[in-house]
């Protein structure tokens, strides 16, 4: 943050790693804030070849999940970041990741989820714009 090069507003790739059999999504607790819920996210690096494989990589750091991306969900503009946001079917949960011990995982079903992110806007409107969302 804050360095002359960094592209604002700040570029942030999004997964909701979705269980499908269960109807169920993977949150994460923050880094920053240790009682509050996300999910996976994190900036678009040089090194990432689309904004999709980005996601997948921050799943996988951030939460240890393995998975291809089914769907594009939403980009949102929010005041210091465009969010772009991906559905990920888990196809595997790895015991040991990158960030295993600064954060929590826990798989909620879309009401406890869309709760637990109440906190953060931006990450609560794209679950309600996901397909786990109940249909009006």
């Amino acid at each position: 943050m804050g360095k002359k090069d960094t592209i604002r507003p700040r570029i942030v790739c999004c997964a909701i790693p979705i269980q499908r059999a269960s109807a169920k999504v993977l949150l994460i607790t923050s880094r920053k804030r240790a009682d509050h819920w996300v999910i996976p996210k994190g900036g678009f690096e040089t090194a990432d070849v689309t904004l999709e494989a980005a996601a997948c990589r921050e799943a996988l750091e951030e939460a240890g999940v393995r998975g291809p991306v089914t769907c594009f969900v939403t980009t949102i503009q929010g005041t210091t970041a465009t969010y772009h946001v991906y559905e990920l079917d888990v196809t595997g949960l790895d015991a040991n990741w990158l960030e295993k011990d600064e954060r929590t995982r826990e798989w909620v079903d879309y009401a406890e989820a869309l709760r637990r992110l109440a906190w953060k806007p931006e990450l609560a409107q794209a679950l309600s714009l996901s397909s786990l969302a109940p249909r009006r």
